[in-house]
C-alpha cells in the first residue's frame, strides 16, 4: 500500500495541540517560556484561534490578527506549525446583542441566551454575514502562511436548533426531498395514522417537545435535515476560506460516536478526518482493557469515514478532564497507550486540549501540557515529553494504512431509527453496545474491523456484519445479495430488516427486501425478555465437538420457512425446538443470521468459522491485548498494546520492535500499559 502524507512539511507524526494565547497576551513573558517548553516536550504543531472572535473582532468590523501573526510565525521560527481554526464555536456578546437571530432556538421554539458556546443558527442569515467576514479575512491574512499546516472549521458541530429561520429551511429540505409532492411526504410518513395528513410542506413543524413527535418518518427527516444543516454550514465557511484564497487542508472535529449528525455523509464535504478522544479510564464498572476497547471502535469509526487516508485525533487530555461526574488523572503509562492506540489504530497525530491551562473560566481545571505551575516538571509534562519522544522514534509509520477485510455496518439514520421505534424494549435496544460486542469479538481474534455504512464501497472486504440492520436503504437487499453471491461471508441478527428507508414496515416477512431468500429464514415475531426470564439456546461448537447451551438475554426472534442450516437452536420457552442461529450457503459465500441476543464470546464458533471461509488468518490473544496493523508498500507494522496493568506475554511474535530498538524472535512481553510495534 502506498502511503498517504498528510503534512509533508513535517517530518513525522504530529505532536501538539488547542493552544489559547489570546488569554495571555498581557504576559509576554509566559509565551515565550510557552514555547520552549513546547520544544522540550517535542510538540511540532499547535491549534489555534478555535475561540478567539472577541480578540480578532472586540467591536464589529473592528478585525485585527496582529497578535496572531506575531504568534504564529514566532512558533514557525521555532519549528512549530499551525492549524488555525475559524472562530464561530462560540460568538462574542455583540454579536448576540445585535443579531439575535444568531442564537439558537429551543426544542420548544423559545431563543437561547447568549452564552456558553455551540449554540448557534447555522442557518441564520445574519450570523452566516459576519462569518462570511471573518473567514474572509482569516484567508485573506494567512493562507499560504509557511507555518500553517491546515484549517480547522468552527469546533465539535452539534445540536438543533428550532428557530423559523430553520423551520422554513426544513420545509423546503423536505420539499426537495419528496419532489415537491406533499403526498409522497403522507405517504412515506404514514400520515393517515392519527389523521396526521398534511395538506402543504409549510404545515410541517420540526419535531418540537410541545408539538408533533409520535410520526417516526419526520423525527428520522428532522435529524437527517439538521445534519445537511451543520453540514451546509461547514460548507459554507471551507467555501469562505476557498473564495479568499485558502489552498490548505480542511478538518472538523468530530466526537465520540457522536448522535447528532450522520458523520458518514458529513465527511463527504472535509478533506481530514480528526475526532476528540476522551477515555475514562479507571473507572469502576469496567476494565481499562474493557473501556480500551470503546476507544478502539470509536477510531475504527473515524478512520473508516476516509481509509485512504489517515485521521488526526484532534484533542485528548494529558492527565485529566474537568466535566465529568467524578474527574480522575490518568496513572502513569496510560496516556502513552492511550496515545499510542490512537496511532496504532490509524491516526498520524497526537493532540491534546490543552498546551496551557486557562486561568480561569469553566476550563481552569482541565488537564494541560503546562500546568498552572508553569514548570517542566510536573509528572503529566514529563508523559508528554516522553511521549514526544517515542512519536519521533516511530516517525515511519507516518503516512501507512489499514488494511482490514472485515466491517461491521453504522447507519447513523438506522440507529435513530432503532432508538425511535415503538418496539422492544426502550432500556435494552443498545444498539451501539450490540455493534461495538462484535467489534470486540474480532478484535479477541487478532482481527482488526473497520465500520462501514451499508451505502459505503463494500468491495476490499470479505466479512461483513450488520448488527440489527432495521432500516434497509433502497437498494442494500440487493448489495447484500451481490456480497454473498460473490463469496462473501455476511451476518445480521435479530431486528433486521423491518422497514425501508421511510420507516414503512417491508410486507411479506423480515428481512425485507429480498434479504429472506439470502438468508434462508423468515422472521414471524420478536419477543423481549426481562431480565429475569430464563432462555437459552443449543449450539454445536465444531472445533471442540460438543453441544454448548448459551444463555439469551434482551430478545429472541421466532423463525419460519427456514431453508438454512440450523447452527442452534431454542431450548425453553415457547420457541423450544425451534432454529435460533443459521447459516444459509448462497452463491458463493455464506449468509448468517443471529435470532436472539447472546454473549458474542459464547458463540466464538461463529466468528471463527466465517474467517475461515473468507480465508482471512487469525490468532487468538491474550485477555487485554489489543493488535492493530498499519501498512506501508514494503512493510507491516504490528502494534500490540498491553491494555492490563499486569506483565503478559504473547507467542508467536516476530520481527523488529521500533519502540524498544529490539528484535523479537518469537515472544513478547508487554509490561504494564506497555506498547510494542513490531516491524516485518
Amino acid at each position: 500500500m502506498n502511503k498517504k502524507i498528510l503534512f509533508p512539511q513535517v517530518n513525522g507524526l504530529l505532536h501538539g495541540g488547542d493552544y489559547n494565547p489570546e488569554q495571555w497576551l498581557d504576559r509576554p513573558d509566559i509565551l515565550r517560556k510557552d514555547i520552549d517548553l513546547m520544544k522540550e516536550a517535542g510538540i511540532n504543531t499547535v491549534t489555534m484561534g478555535v475561540f478567539s472572535w472577541s480578540v480578532h473582532e472586540p467591536t464589529e468590523g473592528n478585525i485585527n490578527f496582529d497578535w496572531l501573526a506575531e504568534i504564529m510565525d514566532r512558533l514557525y521560527d521555532n519549528g512549530i506549525y499551525t492549524v488555525l481554526a475559524t472562530p464561530t464555536g462560540a460568538r462574542p456578546a455583540w454579536l448576540d446583542e445585535k443579531y439575535p437571530s444568531a442564537m439558537r432556538c429551543d426544542e420548544r421554539g423559545v431563543r437561547n441566551h447568549h452564552g456558553v458556546r455551540h449554540n448557534h443558527c447555522m442557518q441564520s442569515p445574519e450570523y452566516r454575514e459576519k462569518v462570511r467576514i471573518m473567514d474572509t479575512a482569516l484567508a485573506q491574512r494567512f493562507a499560504n502562511h509557511p507555518g500553517l499546516l491546515m484549517w480547522h472549521i468552527s469546533n465539535e458541530l452539534g445540536g438543533y436548533c428550532y428557530c423559523d429561520t430553520c423551520r422554513k429551511k426544513f420545509q423546503e429540505w423536505l420539499a426537495e426531498r419528496y419532489d415537491h409532492d406533499i403526498e409522497k411526504l403522507n405517504k412515506a410518513w404514514w400520515t393517515t395514522f392519527w389523521s396526521h395528513k398534511f395538506n402543504s410542506f409549510d404545515q410541517i413543524d420540526p419535531p418540537y417537545s410541545n408539538g408533533e413527535n409520535c410520526v417516526l418518518g419526520l423525527n428520522l427527516d428532522w435529524k437527517r435535515f439538521s445534519t445537511w444543516s451543520a453540514t451546509d454550514f461547514m460548507k459554507f465557511e471551507i467555501d469562505t476560506l476557498r473564495a479568499a484564497g485558502a489552498k490548505e487542508p480542511t478538518t472538523t472535529n468530530y466526537m465520540e460516536m457522536f448522535y447528532d449528525y450522520d458523520y458518514h455523509y458529513m465527511s463527504q464535504f472535509i478533506d481530514v478526518i480528526s475526532w476528540d478522544n476522551y477515555p475514562e479510564a479507571h473507572n469502576n464498572w469496567q476494565s481499562d482493557a474493557s473501556h480500551l476497547l470503546e476507544r478502539s471502535f470509536n477510531h475504527a469509526l473515524f478512520r473508516s469515514l476516509k481509509p485512504e487516508q489517515p485521521f488526526m485525533m484532534m484533542e485528548s487530555a494529558p492527565g485529566v478532564v474537568n466535566w465529568r461526574p467524578y474527574n480522575k488523572y490518568r496513572r502513569p503509562g496510560m496516556h502513552k497507550l492511550i496515545s499510542m492506540q490512537a496511532v496504532a489504530a490509524g491516526s498520524d497525530t497526537v493532540q491534546y486540549f490543552q498546551i496551557r491551562k486557562s486561568r480561569g473560566s469553566s476550563e481552569q481545571w482541565h488537564g494541560a501540557v503546562i500546568d498552572h505551575i508553569g514548570t517542566n516538571d510536573t509528572r503529566v509534562f514529563k508523559e508528554v515529553a516522553s511521549l514526544g519522544k517515542d512519536l519521533k522514534r516511530i516517525y515511519e509509520v507516518t503516512g501507512t494504512l489499514s488494511d482490514n477485510k472485515v466491517a461491521i455496518i453504522f447507519d447513523w439514520d438506522n440507529r435513530w431509527a432503532v432508538d425511535d421505534a415503538w418496539a422492544l424494549a426502550k432500556e435494552t435496544k443498545k444498539f451501539d453496545e450490540t455493534c461495538m460486542s462484535i467489534y470486540n469479538e474480532f478484535m479477541r481474534l487478532g482481527v482488526e474491523p473497520d465500520i462501514i455504512s451499508s451505502d459505503g464501497d463494500w468491495s476490499k472486504y470479505k466479512v461483513i456484519c450488520a448488527p440489527m440492520l432495521y432500516v434497509l436503504h433502497d437498494g442494500i437487499g440487493q448489495k447484500i445479495s451481490d456480497f454473498v453471491e460473490a463469496g462473501g461471508q455476511f451476518m445480521s441478527t435479530y431486528f433486521t430488516g423491518y422497514v425501508n428507508k421511510d420507516l414503512l414496515a417491508n410486507l411479506g416477512g423480515f428481512p425485507g427486501d429480498g434479504l429472506d431468500k439470502v438468508f434462508g429464514i423468515r422472521s414471524e415475531e420478536i419477543d423481549t425478555l426481562y431480565p429475569d426470564d430464563e432462555v437459552s439456546i443449543s449450539l454445536l461448537d465444531k472445533a471442540d465437538k460438543r453441544s454448548l447451551s448459551v444463555e439469551v438475554h434482551d430478545y429472541q426472534e421466532l423463525l419460519r420457512d427456514v431453508s438454512a442450516d440450523i447452527l442452534a437452536k431454542y431450548n425453553n420457552d415457547y420457541m423450544a425446538g425451534t432454529p435460533a442461529i443459521t447459516r444459509n450457503n448462497y452463491g458463493e459465500g455464506h449468509a448468517y443470521y443471529v435470532a436472539c441476543r447472546v454473549d458474542q464470546n459464547e458463540i466464538e464458533f461463529l466468528y471463527r468459522e466465517m474467517l475461515e471461509h473468507a480465508g482471512i488468518p487469525y490468532a487468538k490473544l491474550p485477555i487485554g491485548i489489543e493488535k492493530h496493523s498499519r501498512f506501508s508498500e514494503d512493510k507491516r507494522y504490528d502494534f500490540y498494546l498491553n491494555c492490563t496493568n499486569i506483565p503478559i506475554v504473547i507467542k508467536d511474535v516476530r520481527g523488529y520492535d521500533i519502540l524498544s530498538d529490539t528484535k523479537i524472535e518469537r515472544k513478547l512481553t508487554l509490561e504494564k500499559y506497555e506498547v510494542a510495534i513490531i516491524r516485518s
